[in-house]
């Protein structure tokens, strides 16, 4: 069986400005797949590349064994990619209901019993159904955010900084969230900052340097390796026993 998300040797970038340097990476259907690393190593780059929102210079993309590499978003959208950017993820000044709706623009389906869905998998949005997403907090309008992107049953969900900005509290709400939405069936690839928490809840974690790949392996190995532990998660040494590499959830 293929996997869901292959990236080959993907070199990409800006203009003239090459930003990945022929990673690789791959996602299993069903799983949590977090990409950690410095400030300019390039996570963002990679999701954009997936969803050719950027010119892939070599390499290829393939989704569920057939290759996207530098398919129009449009049309990535429509092969089952969806992707939620870190910022100016809602339509501020539609309800939070009129949002879920514009998910869903390119379906032919009434919409309505897909929404009721999403209400299930985020209960603070049904009461505000009604209401602006500009005026939701920041943990309530990324729920939004990432509402709209299921609206279409994706294959894949590309979460690029979800708790960017956000309290403790709703950090941890995301992440929760984030793990719901898996085990509802999605194929989840994330960049996240918080590292730690992120491994925490991932099946497998990619660190990026420089746009290269510098490790990989399961969230429980990453969080127990010294020089990832050292780099990236605030601390000395490894973490064990904090994850069970299973995107925190028992074997």
């Amino acid at each position: 069986m293929s996997a869901m998300l292959e990236l080959d040797a993907i070199s990409a970038g800006y203009g003239e400005t090459e930003i990945l340097h022929g990673i690789d990476l791959h996602v299993e259907r069903g799983e949590i797949v977090v990409i950690i690393g410095p400030n300019g190593a390039g996570k963002t780059t990679a999701m954009k590349a997936i969803f050719g929102l950027l010119n892939i210079t070599a390499g290829a993309i393939r989704l569920a064994g057939e290759e996207i590499t530098n398919t129009p978003p449009q049309q990535v959208v429509t092969r089952g990619v969806a992707f939620v950017p870190q910022s100016a993820n809602v339509f501020v000044s539609l309800t939070v209901e009129e949002n879920l709706e514009m998910g869903a623009y390119v379906s032919r389906d009434d919409p309505a019993p897909r929404i009721e869905e999403i209400f299930e998998l985020f209960p603070p949005l049904r009461e505000k159904r009604r209401q602006a997403a500009g005026l939701l907090s920041g943990g309530q309008r990324q729920m939004v955010a990432m509402g709209k992107a299921l609206m279409l049953h994706p294959k894949i969900l590309l979460l690029d900084e979800p708790t960017a900005g956000l309290s403790p509290k709703y950090r941890s709400e995301i992440f929760r969230i984030v793990q719901d939405i898996n085990a509802a069936g999605a194929t989840i690839l994330m960049v996240e900052q918080n590292a730690k928490q992120a491994l925490m809840v991932a099946h497998r974690g990619y660190v990026l340097v420089d746009g290269e790949n510098r490790h990989s392996g399961t969230g429980r190995a990453l969080l127990d390796d010294d020089e990832v532990a050292r780099m990236f998660l605030g601390a000395s040494g490894g973490a064990s026993g904090k994850n069970d590499g299973n995107g925190g959830r028992p074997a």
